[in-house]
């Protein structure tokens, strides 16, 4: 059993690994570029809520649902969960001139969590935590004649993170996260004019690392020895990132594309050369009722104060931010998972929706996502273990003040496989 989890693993983590960069929206051009979900496709199908909370699924986005990892329903110590996911994510890109169509495909998360002792969980793992890809023109006329600005950018932000659950008093819960986030974001604009036989190249590049916290609360009573009470209070506190920038200007030939001459900024003495990301503090609340292992559903309100946010190497002055929220329902049903008669019985159907205002202002319009989800959570023979395949229909921005509406269907796919550590062998 092992060995087969340990290839499927590392299979999914190939994936990834060998994928396009992790987005090709335009609005990743913005910031420290796309803010990624950082929830299991189980979250993601019930509109990327974190609020519930089981025996047999790790929770990537609420710490202090560690403390029930083998509890209440398996009321087991000693229990193994490894879950990890990937996507595939097909864009339709529109602007008032046309439209265009192309997909990513990504690895989301890899993450193993283990039940420690009653009521003590913990976590850890590796997940994208903003992605950057774009390609970008913009022409206008010009008295030497049209004026062409092309911009590029890759790279983002991996996140390995750190997480522990204990269930303080009976179904109250609280959990901690530290998260150490890394990566490099590169930027290019190259500038030529019609007729002209050089043009010129402005790249940026910058190394980013830093920490941030995630802190949990969760009670969830039983209500008449049947139905459950969820509610969750979380706060991610601000993210504190260093910047290590540099960045060259020059010209190249237009005919050959070879650079005619490369100068190092110096930032120094701009100070530039070091600067810092404030990524602000987000509060999410959660609500929810369900039946355990049946039925559930919740809601989610999170808050980010976004209106304090700023880049100022790779700052754009087309874009401002203002805080930031997001509304969320999900749900879902599970006829019988202790049918014999019955493998549909036996399968979990989810469903959500979600509505983000991102804070992202640009070019004086607000940027706002929306999207549906739904799936299932297909066992795996006769064991908590399930496969799950998820599915999104969403659109981001709008084609107003010459920008672009992101239409997108998004399929994930995860595994979530359970195991026991830690036993004693017994000899009759």
């Amino acid at each position: 059993m092992i060995r087969k989890i340990v290839i499927a693993i590392v299979y999914m983590t190939t994936v990834g690994m060998y994928a396009q960069d992790g987005t090709v929206s335009p609005y990743s051009f913005f910031g420290i570029g796309d803010l990624k979900n950082a929830g299991t496709v189980e979250n993601q199908m019930m509109g990327g809520i974190g609020v519930y909370a089981d025996s047999i699924h790790l929770n990537l986005k609420n710490p202090a649902a560690l403390g029930e990892l083998g509890l209440k329903v398996m009321n087991k110590t000693g229990l193994v969960t490894y879950t990890a996911g990937v996507s595939n994510k097909q864009y339709r890109l529109k602007t008032n001139l046309g439209e265009e169509s192309t997909s990513i495909t990504s690895l989301d998360y890899l993450a193993l969590g283990f039940s420690l002792g009653k009521g003590l969980g913990m976590s850890f793992g590796i997940m994208p935590f903003t992605s950057v890809g774009y390609n970008l023109i913009d022409e206008q006329d010009n008295v030497n004649g049209s004026l062409v600005n092309v911009y590029t950018g890759e790279g983002g932000l991996n996140r390995v993170f750190y997480s522990v659950g204990y269930e303080v008093l009976k179904n109250v819960s609280i959990g901690a996260t530290v998260n150490f986030n890394f990566g490099t974001l590169d930027s290019q604009r190259l500038q030529q004019i019609e007729s002209i036989q050089f043009g010129t190249f402005d790249r940026r590049s910058s190394k980013v690392n830093g920490f941030d916290f995630n802190y949990a609360l969760n009670y969830t009573p039983l209500i008449n020895d049947k139905y459950r009470f969820h509610s969750s209070v979380r706060v991610n506190t601000q993210g504190n990132l260093v910047s290590e920038n540099t960045r060259q200007i020059g010209s190249f030939s237009v005919a050959t594309g070879g650079n005619i001459e490369e100068i190092d900024v110096n930032l120094a003495a701009q100070n530039l050369r070091n600067t810092e990301l404030k990524v602000p503090t987000t509060t999410t609340i959660g609500l929810g009722f369900g039946q355990d292992l049946k039925w559930f559903v919740g809601g989610e309100y999170s808050f980010q104060g976004m209106g304090s946010f700023e880049n100022d190497f790779l700052g754009a002055n087309s874009v401002s931010y203002v805080d930031a929220s997001s509304y969320a329902l999900g749900l879902f049903i599970t006829p019988d998972h202790d049918s014999f008669t019955s493998y549909l019985k036996r399968v979990t159907y989810r469903a959500g929706l979600r509505l983000d205002k991102t804070g992202m202002v640009v070019n004086d319009v607000d940027i706002n996502n929306f999207g549906i989800t739904f799936g299932l959570g297909l066992p795996l023979g006769r064991s908590f273990s399930n496969l799950n395949l998820g599915f999104e229909l969403g659109r981001r921005g709008t084609t107003r003040a010459n920008l672009v509406e992101e239409s997108y269907f998004k399929l994930n796919v995860g595994l979530s496989l359970n195991d026991r550590w830690f036993q004693k062998r017994k000899i009759n």
